[in-house]
Formats: structure tokens, C-alpha cells, sequence
């Protein structure tokens, strides 16, 4: 399995930044182990390009959590699937003119453009999948709304979906993160973000008014989670507009043990196909 950092240049944020990719080009096989001594090598790349998945991080995370925090590696490398895992800072994937900080454009159009011009990726819609867990579940619902055209299913772990309080915050707060200065630094004025391009469900509404094709949605959280009630109305609204959404919850709060398990779960969710392991240090094929 090949794990990749790369280092880009960013134009929507105008700076390098780095991107840690999962390619499973590399993928031995029994068989290529028997002929690989005698036959011409072929790396692993399925007809049309691996289907991909962009994963974002939460917040105090970067490009590294997803790999350090759970066995992400090896159910794509099972799966014949790529993963793109870039750094969204405590910022939220959603675009900051005011700092040149578009990490909305960032995640939606340039990292998919340069990640399919370096690796050998589907460019189908079908086959382009976006993802995340808490603020990168928040991430990855509003810029899968708004880049409809690219990702063709969406999912989110323990979203962060606390649009609707915003308006109400203030600075007597003991975290930073939910306090009212800090809200506004990242997303501009509390008061006006529920109902505009950083509100994800006022997105999911304007695409099913534009007719456009809807991708599938999963969603799950843990019922110990601060923010399970939220996931739950996130959930009701979505069927309420006729999204095909998948949902789960179970035991666990927010953190790690409840991400492993389910990011599991997502894998399993997508129109991957069938696949063989490769061999590795986990698998040696007894």
C-alpha cells in the first residue's frame, strides 16, 4: 500500500500545504507474487482509474489524523479504494476572502483537479466521494452540496452541524472554538450564516430546486455524542427535502474509537465493487 505526502502549491490559499494520499498501486497479489520473479510488472490500477474518497480531518487536526487514528489504509487497499486526506486547519473547508483562505474552492474544485492530474484517479462523478468526521463532517457536507457536480456521495461522522446556533453565541465562553469572535473569524457574520453557502442544508435545498442529480448521503453519530441531536435534525431535514440517505448510530461519543468503527462502515457504503486483499504484514496469505 503507498502512502503518499505530497506537498502542493495551493492558488486558493496561496501557500504550500500538504496532502497525504492512500494509492493502493502498489497492491500485491498471490498471484503477482508467483509471477512477478518470471512476468513484466504491472502496477495495480483498475480500469478507469481508482475511485476516490476525500477525507477531512476535524478540528485541532491536520492531514495525518485519518492514517494515526484509524485502519482507514487498509480497508482502502482492501477495497481497491484511493483516499485524498488534505489539511483544513481549525477553519472548516469553507472560503475566508478577507485572509485569501478559500479552502471551500480548496477542497471542491483545485485538490480534486491536482490529485487527478498526479495519480491515476476515476474523473467520474459517480466514482468521487467526499467525507469527514465533526468539523470535517460539517466540511465535507457543505462543500459536497456545493460541488454537487464532482462528489456523487457524501458522509459524515459525528457532523458538526451548529449552524442554527450560531447567532446565539457570545465571547463568556471557556473554549475558544465555540465562542462568538472566534465563529465569525471563521464562518463572517454569526447572525447571517444560517440560509447562505456555509449553512449545508440551505445548500442541499438549493440543489433539489435546481434539478440538479442529488448525491447519496450517509450519516452517523454516536448516541453518547454532544452532537447527536444535531445529526438527528441534519438527518430530518435531508428526508424531508427527498435525499437518499443512509443513517446509523450506536454506542460511543466523539472521538476515535466511535471514527474507526464506522469509517469502516462508510467504506462498506460505497459503490466500490469487489476486491482482493493484497498481501502485507497483516495478510500473508495462509
Amino acid at each position: 500500500m503507498a502512502l503518499i505526502t505530497v506537498n502542493l502549491f495551493s492558488g486558493a490559499l496561496m501557500r504550500t500545504v500538504p496532502v497525504n494520499v492512500i494509492l493502493p498501486v502498489d497492491k500485491q497479489t498471490d498471484a503477482l507474487m508467483r509471477d512477478g520473479a518470471t512476468g513484466a510488472f504491472s502496477p495495480h490500477v483498475p480500469d478507469g482509474g481508482f475511485k476516490t474518497l476525500y477525507l477531512l480531518h476535524g478540528i485541532f487536526g491536520n492531514y495525518t489524523d485519518w492514517v494515526s487514528g484509524s485502519c482507514i489504509q487498509r480497508w482502502a487497499e482492501e477495497r481497491d479504494l484511493a483516499v485524498v486526506m488534505p489539511s483544513g486547519d481549525n477553519r472548516a473547508y469553507v472560503d475566508q476572502p478577507a485572509s485569501h483562505d478559500y479552502y471551500g474552492r480548496f477542497i471542491g474544485e483545485e485538490l480534486v483537479a491536482l490529485t487527478r492530474a498526479m495519480f491515476p484517479l476515476s474523473t467520474r462523478r459517480e466514482d468521487t466521494f467526499i467525507g469527514g468526521l465533526s468539523m470535517g463532517g460539517y466540511g465535507a457536507f457543505r462543500n459536497g452540496f456545493r460541488y454537487a457536480g464532482t462528489f456523487g456521495r457524501i458522509a459524515s461522522l459525528s457532523g458538526a452541524f451548529l449552524v442554527d446556533g450560531f447567532a446565539e453565541r457570545t465571547d463568556d465562553v471557556s473554549r475558544f472554538f465555540e465562542s462568538r469572535a472566534f465563529t465569525e473569524a471563521v464562518y463572517g457574520d454569526a447572525d447571517a450564516v444560517r440560509g447562505s453557502d456555509k449553512d449545508p442544508t440551505w445548500l442541499a435545498e438549493q440543489l433539489v430546486e435546481s434539478s440538479a442529480p442529488l448525491p447519496k448521503i450517509y450519516l452517523a453519530c454516536g448516541v453518547d455524542d454532544g452532537l447527536y441531536e444535531a445529526n438527528l435534525e441534519t438527518l430530518r431535514r435531508l428526508r424531508a427535502l427527498g435525499y437518499d440517505v443512509t443513517y446509523e448510530e450506536g454506542p460511543g461519543g466523539h472521538n476515535w474509537a466511535f471514527w474507526n468503527r464506522y469509517i469502516e462502515h462508510v467504506v462498506e457504503w460505497l459503490p466500490l465493487g469487489d476486491a482482493q486483499a493484497g498481501v502485507n504484514s497483516g495478510n500473508v496469505g495462509l
